[in-house]
């Protein structure tokens, strides 16, 4: 027999968690393998790739299906629990929890859903393009963004999880990874007093500290409004700098932003979004799994 597909795994894997308490993956994963009667070979199956078992890598997928419909919740790292809803759900349980399913919660269509860029802009909407009309080159490309979004939601659940003094470092190596600060050392130096005036820390611009860059980096869980953009440029102001970045975890409101554009000093705002995607394309705090090449015909060899 072959491994249950990862649709298979969703309603078991709810029920599982169906009491209200956290429960770790690591257990999960040998309670659903008895659950769903998998044999010795089906549990030591392993992805093509060989680097996790089959069974192991479709629980995952469940839990991220279920968890982008907001049906389970990950207090903590390698931890799950129901949700509100997921109790809603488990109250009168479909005869098929699948991905059609869950389409009818818009979380969990927002995160399933492709549009690609171009098309968006020729059209001039928002309408998905259906698996169907996809090309296996468009395929790779939604998948492998999928992946990514889920890397970015553990690495944003990981800062918050950790102690304030770390997220501080990490804003620094950052920006050191972007090239700012010129070292380590130069960048632990160019660091203030935290809450100094309203800024947290300088660093330099660039590797011979010519200028320099004002930060404020908070852990906020709440939407950041104006009056903290507002008070940070006033703090920028006392100090008589002209560019500061201010980062935190949560999100800017639609006011924050149009009025960093309206003033003279530069101002840069970077939301837990932006953080996580300059993290990933910098490399920081993670590592590459596994790589792929994608090969085209070399026009030029025959036609030489």
């Amino acid at each position: 027999m072959a491994v249950p597909s990862f649709q298979t795994w969703f309603l078991p894997f709810l029920k599982r968690v169906s009491d209200g308490n956290v429960h770790s993956m690591q257990s999960l994963y040998l309670q659903l393998a008895d659950d769903l009667a998998l044999t010795d070979e089906e549990r030591s199956e392993l992805l093509p790739s060989g680097g996790q078992f089959k069974f192991r890598n479709r629980i995952g997928w469940a839990r991220t299906y279920l968890k982008k419909a907001v049906l389970v919740e990950t207090p903590g790292e390698g931890l799950v629990r129901i949700t509100e809803r997921g109790t809603t759900v488990l109250a009168a349980p479909p005869d098929k929890l699948n991905v059609a399913y869950l389409k009818r919660f818009p979380e969990f269509v927002s995160f399933h859903t492709y549009r690609p860029p171009e098309t968006e802009q020729a059209a001039g909407t928002s309408a998905a393009i259906s698996e169907s009309e996809e090309t296996p080159e468009e395929s790779l490309e939604r998948i492998f963004n999928s992946l990514q979004e889920e890397v970015a939601d553990e690495l944003l659940e990981r800062i918050m999880m950790a102690p304030p003094a770390f997220f501080e470092r990490l804003v620094i190596d950052l920006l050191l990874k972007m090239g700012y600060g010129g070292s380590q050392e130069m960048a632990g130096k160019a660091i203030g007093k935290s809450g100094d005036g309203g800024v947290d820390g300088i660093i330099n611009e660039d590797p011979l500290g010519l200028d320099v860059v004002y930060l404020q980096a908070k852990r906020w869980e709440g939407t950041v409004g104006r009056p903290v953009v507002q008070a940070f440029v006033g703090s920028l102001a006392g100090f008589r700098a002209t560019k500061g970045v201010l980062i935190t975890t949560s999100n800017f409101s639609t006011e924050a932003r149009t009025y960093v554009q309206s003033i003279g000093a530069r101002v840069v705002l970077i939301d837990g979004a932006e953080l996580t995607r300059l993290m990933l394309k910098y490399g920081l705090a993670v590592s590459t799994k596994v790589s792929y090449e994608l090969r085209r015909i070399d026009n030029d060899y025959f036609e030489a």
